[in-house]
């Protein structure tokens, strides 16, 4: 018997470890040029206009079309100048090979940039895009019986997502397939998250802060007085968002 350990002594167990993945979606900041006065000074502004948008949602710098972001004195200063806004900022998107070392050094994780779509509005009465082809029925359906406040996010990950409800500013709805939403959607709807080019988004009144279909995204400012409010639907016809009016 080991010294100092009687008989009747308990051995301590552990539970093993466990590790699980979970999606979470970014928001993305594309800087154009750099990240002066002027730009802050309109980040502040866009941030009293929707200040519940970014409320505890991962923030990613887009570099694509950055200057002067190319050392980690740089990188890691515009990281905390955010931070001082209270963006999650966790990684930066579309940078060099240089920028990426330099973001590492910095903190920042490198993440493969998502695609800003083209936006067309369609009417029935006139010519659409040919829909695309009907695709298999998703394995399981989400459904929530009960609106989506603000700061909430609901993920089907398995299939479509059903809200009988509206969803509200700063909220976030993720599916893998479709998402029907049987209300107003006024914060975020991310559909075919992973890259089915398929899915859509139905909503019976769109006020969205944010549409996505396979990594390809518009965002509030980018829906005009044109664009179909009721009872719509949302998908891709190639590298453009369609929405239109069910009417």
């Amino acid at each position: 018997m080991h010294p100092g350990k009687s008989a009747t002594q308990k051995v301590a167990t552990l539970k093993p470890l466990q590790i699980r993945g979970r999606s979470f979606t970014a928001v993305a900041l594309h800087l154009v040029g750099r990240p002066d006065a002027g730009f802050f000074d309109a980040l502040d502004a866009r941030l009293a206009q929707v200040p519940l948008f970014f409320d505890n949602a991962p923030l990613v710098i887009d570099l694509e079309q950055a200057e002067g972001l190319d050392g980690v004195d740089a990188i890691l200063r515009l990281a905390d100048d955010l931070r001082a806004r209270n963006l999650s900022v966790f990684g930066v998107q579309s940078g060099t090979a240089a920028q990426a070392e330099a973001a590492a050094a910095a903190g920042l994780i490198s993440l493969p940039g998502g695609r800003d779509a083209a936006l067309e509005r369609v009417s029935r009465q006139g010519s659409r895009p040919e829909p695309p082809p009907v695709r298999e029925v998703p394995q399981t359906t989400k459904m929530v019986t009960q609106p989506v406040r603000s700061g909430q996010m609901i993920f089907a990950d398995r299939g479509d997502l059903v809200i009988v409800g509206s969803v509200s500013s700063g909220a976030e709805v993720i599916a893998t397939g479709n998402i029907h939403i049987y209300g107003r959607l006024r914060g975020r709807a991310l559909a075919g998250v992973n890259g089915d080019t398929s899915a859509r988004i139905f909503c019976h009144a769109l006020d969205a802060e944010l549409l996505a279909i396979a990594g390809l995204y518009r965002t509030s400012e980018n829906l005009g007085p044109d664009t179909p409010r009721d009872n719509v639907q949302v998908w891709l016809d190639g590298e453009k968002l369609c929405i239109e009016s069910l009417k």
